[in-house]
């Protein structure tokens, strides 16, 4: 396990340590919304899939840099060859005889009949003369014979081992803007990568606020479903005293009895609501699915961020989708400056030591005390008429222009979708104020029939309404207070939780 990692477990572990709260063992533990952000963050893989992104685009930006700088390269080659070569011919015809070299290293010479001596020698054919001729154009031949071979061997190749090794060194001089073009979309990519990992961060925090918030909701309404139960089991154990008193028809309890069973219902569908609701988010923060938590509800009766001096262009400036929609320009940009390059001359400096065996640096030799050579010029390439680069430039332009007007249609549509999502919280907020009016009503109403029925002056049927007046303007207002935070975590992903 290396250092980062171990470091970012024992985070983890703090964080869990200070934001988790949690008593003796055996109690259920509570999470904040912290803790369970954090969870989220650190178990996530495509976190660290985002992280050998960036890192990748930087190492990308990093090379395209150090193309800019002289190229340094070493080459080595060896063969091994059976045959060597022979610049003349094993036999050659001169116009005086024919010379050559046998394979097993003999040589000859065969004088043409036309020669002088030819000639002599056949007229003199059967006197004395004839042989002191034929010695002399024997020893003759066999000097030319020697003379062939000796030339012969000299201008023998050996190729049984050919050895070359080079050393150079490369540098760019003026490419027509390639170099630097390539840098900036690398610098570009490199940008995007971080802002995508960014928003990944954003995006996986918005979850689990949503998925935390919906389970403090549905803890909400199932605490309410359970109060609303003893409320009706209070009042069907009221009314059954009445009923044997003679003060209540069974008519009236029927109708208790009927309620409280449609109570409990609703309690058992909280309570499956409830275990969903855990589930969802214990998958979110990568926990165990049939792990038993709680979490904090403290802060669903306040939001903040909406107002009349929200500022939608500010955030649309510093949105992640703009940024990236503005690199993704750049980027076309310097393809379309990268694509004119080739219409431009480049120029190429290089510089090496080239060793060869055999040598021939005097004659061809293969004696390995060969020296090697130096060797440095200039490379010039001027294009001259390259339709198809030409025509790649103006595609790579249009290309570029659509992307600016994509550019600008993001932008629009961030700013139009950032305004909504703030008047949806200002919207959430108003909603608040009005259900905590009316839960405020509702439970005086219910306290005042509870009272008036003790006293005998309404029917359990009044207080019944009561009751479930309250029961709705108490989830409304638990609705209203949900929706609001989910609508401010909303916006605050689009404003950056960074931020």
């Amino acid at each position: 396990m290396n250092k980062a990692m171990k470091k970012r477990k024992l985070s983890v572990v703090l964080c869990l340590l200070g934001l988790a709260i949690h008593v003796q063992a055996g109690d259920t533990i509570q999470y904040s919304l912290a803790a369970c952000r954090e969870m989220a963050l650190s178990q996530g893989c495509s976190n660290r899939s985002q992280q050998e992104l960036q890192k990748a685009a930087e190492l990308n930006r990093k090379a395209a840099l150090a193309a800019m700088f002289p190229k340094v390269t070493v080459n080595g080659a060896y063969m091994w060859n059976s045959e060597n070569i022979h610049l003349l011919a094993n036999e050659h015809a001169f116009d005086f005889g024919t010379a050559g070299v046998n394979t097993d290293g003999t040589n000859y010479f065969n004088w043409s009949s036309e020669t002088f001596l030819s000639r002599m020698a056949t007229e003199l054919e059967g006197t004395r003369l004839q042989q002191p001729i034929l010695d002399v154009q024997n020893a003759a031949g066999q000097q030319i014979a020697n003379a062939y071979q000796q030339v012969y061997d000299r201008l023998t190749v050996d190729m049984t081992h050919v050895v070359v090794a080079h050393a150079g060194v490369t540098q760019p001089i003026y490419t027509g803007g390639m170099l630097t073009q390539n840098y900036k979309i690398a610098k570009s990519t490199e940008h995007i990568a971080a802002l995508q990992s960014e928003a990944k961060h954003d995006e996986v925090i918005a979850k689990v606020d949503e998925a935390y918030w919906r389970m403090v909701s549905v803890e909400q309404k199932h605490r309410l479903a359970d109060e609303y139960y003893r409320l009706l089991c209070k009042l069907e154990s009221d009314v059954t005293d009445l009923v044997n008193e003679g003060m209540a028809t069974q008519s009236d309890l029927l109708k208790v009895r009927t309620k409280r069973g449609e109570a409990e219902v609703k309690k058992l569908q909280a309570e499956n609501g409830l275990t969903l609701s855990r589930m969802a988010l214990a998958q979110v923060c990568g926990l165990p699915l049939n792990e038993v938590f709680t979490v904090d509800a403290g802060g669903l009766e306040q939001t903040t961020l909406a107002g009349d001096k929200f500022d939608a262009e500010s955030i649309v400036a510093n949105r992640k989708e703009l940024q990236m929609a503005r690199e993704t320009e750049k980027i076309a940009r310097s393809s379309a400056k990268l694509a004119s390059a080739g219409l431009q001359p480049t120029i190429v400096a290089s510089a090496g030591y080239v060793y060869t065996n055999p040598s021939m640096e005097n004659g061809v030799r293969s004696d390995w005390k060969g020296h090697g050579f130096f060797s440095a010029g200039v490379v010039v390439n001027v294009p001259i008429a390259h339709a198809d680069d030409i025509l790649r430039y103006k595609a790579a332009k249009h290309a570029a222009n659509a992307m600016a007007m994509k550019t600008e249609e993001t932008r629009e549509l961030l700013t139009l979708q950032t305004t909504q999502a703030n008047q949806r919280l200002m919207e959430s907020q108003q909603k608040i104020a009005v259900a905590q009016l009316t839960c405020r009503n509702a439970a005086e109403v219910l306290r005042m029939a509870e009272e008036s029925f003790a006293s005998g002056m309404i029917s359990s049927s009044e207080l019944m309404q009561a009751q479930t007046a309250w029961m709705s303007a108490a989830t409304d207002l638990t609705d209203a207070q949900t929706e609001a935070k989910m609508n401010e975590a909303k916006l605050l992903q689009y404003i950056g939780f960074n931020n």
